[in-house]
C-alpha cells in the first residue's frame, strides 16, 4: 500500500475500507504463513504458527533463543521445506520451493550471519544479485548484436549498482574484497544485495547482530527510507527498544508456537509475554 492510500485508509483483517463506507477493496497481505510446522526428529521446532506481514509495513518477529524465529524464517524462504502449512506470497502458494525460485518472485532475506562472497568485490557482490542477466548466456556472449544487448544491460546494471552503494554511504568500499568488511559494512552489503534483486518483502535475521551504535542507527534510517519507497519488512531482531521503536506490529514466538500479535504497546501489556519473554519485566 503506497504512503498516500495507507493514510486514507483503514486495515480490517484482510479487506481494507476507505473513507467512502461504500467502497471495500480486498487488500490481501503480500506474505501469509498459516499453520506452518517444522520438525527435527522429536524437536517441533515451529508447531502451528499463522501471521500475516501487511504490505508497507516494519513488522517485528521476537521470542527467546530456541523459540523458532530463525527456523520460520528458513521455511518461509525455502531453505527448509516445512513439514506442515503454508507461505503464500503475492497469493501465490510457494510452501517447498527453491530459495532461488522465492527470491525470483520478490521475497528475499539476510541471515543473521552475513553471507556475503568474501574473495569478490562490494561492487561484484551486487553486480551478481539480479537474475535473468542475458550476458550468463553463452549464446548471447558470442553473437555480435546479442553482445551489443549484454554490454548495454551491464551499464544500467553499474548505474543501479553504484545508486544502490551511494544509498547505504558504502560507495567508497566498491573495490573493496567483501571479506575485509567489518561486521556492520557486511550487513550493509547483505541488505544492498538483496536490495539488487527488486523484492516486494525483505525477511532480516537480526541485522543490528554485531553492529555499532552508528551503523545500527545508519541501518535504521535506510529500512524507514525504504518502507516509504513501498518495501515491506519482516525483522527479528533481540533489541527490545528497536522493536518497540521502530515496528508497527510485533509477533511473538515461545517454544515453537506463535504466543501473542499486536502492537508495540499491546504486546508489552500482554502478562502472557511478559511471563514466558520479558522475565516479568517491561
Amino acid at each position: 500500500m503506497s504512503e498516500q492510500a495507507a493514510g486514507s485508509a483503514t486495515e480490517t483483517g484482510d479487506r481494507t475500507t476507505t473513507g467512502d463506507e461504500s467502497t471495500v477493496v480486498d487488500s490481501p497481505p503480500p506474505l501469509r504463513v498459516t499453520d506452518l510446522e517444522k520438525h527435527f526428529g522429536g524437536i517441533t521446532a515451529v508447531d502451528g504458527v499463522s501471521f500475516d506481514v501487511h504490505e508497507g509495513t516494519l513488522t517485528g518477529l521476537i521470542g527467546p533463543n530456541g523459540a523458532g524465529k530463525s527456523t520460520a524464517f528458513d521455511c518461509i524462504t525455502g531453505v527448509y521445506t516445512p513439514d506442515a502449512g503454508t507461505v503464500e506470497f503475492n497469493g501465490e502458494d510457494i510452501t517447498g520451493l527453491e530459495p532461488f525460485e522465492i527470491c525470483n518472485r520478490g521475497l528475499v532475506r539476510t541471515f543473521q550471519i552475513a553471507r556475503e562472497l568474501e574473495k569478490m568485490t562490494v561492487l561484484e557482490n551486487l553486480m551478481l544479485a539480479p537474475a535473468g542477466q542475458r550476458g550468463e548466456s553463452l549464446w548471447q556472449s558470442v553473437t555480435p548484436i546479442a553482445r551489443r544487448g549484454v554490454a548495454a544491460e551491464e551499464r544500467e546494471l553499474r548505474e543501479r549498482v553504484w545508486e544502490t552503494l551511494e544509498f547505504f554511504e558504502i560507495d567508497h568500499l566498491a573495490a573493496s574484497y567483501a571479506g575485509t568488511l567489518s561486521g556492520g559494512q557486511r550487513k550493509l552489503l547483505e541488505l544492498s544485495r538483496a536490495l539488487m534483486t527488486d523484492p516486494d518483502v525483505v525477511l532480516l535475521d537480526e541485522p543490528l547482530a554485531g553492529v555499532n551504535p552508528s551503523l545500527e542507527k545508519k541501518l535504521l534510517e535506510r529500512i524507514h527510507d525504504l518502507r516509504e519507497e513501498g518495501y515491506t519488512f519482516l525483522l527479528v531482531e533481540h533489541d527490545m527498544d528497536v522493536i518497540m521503536t521502530h515496528c508497527e506490529r510485533v509477533i511473538v514466538m515461545h517454544q515453537g508456537r506463535k504466543l501473542a500479535e499486536g502492537t508495540p504497546a499491546e504486546i508489552t501489556s500482554n502478562e502472557r509475554v511478559i511471563d514466558a519473554y520479558l522475565g516479568g519485566e517491561v
